[in-house]
């Protein structure tokens, strides 16, 4: 179930409230940053694993 418009706009100001409107964009840059990081992670692990199982195969001939 996909939260509604009203339940949206209550979640904002609450975060509004509680943080501050000063506090709100650095929070959001942030967890944007962390994201960004974490995805950069699981690319770098996927190449890894590559480069791994690529190794793997050209030792076994």
């Amino acid at each position: 179930m996909a939260p509604g418009l009203w339940q949206i706009v209550i979640v904002i100001l609450l975060v509004v409230v509680v943080f501050g409107a000063g506090r709100v964009p650095v929070i959001a840059e942030n967890l944007a940053k962390g994201i960004k990081s974490f995805k950069k992670g699981l690319k770098d692990e996927d190449a890894d694993q590559k480069s791994v199982s690529d190794q793997t195969d050209k030792s076994d001939n």
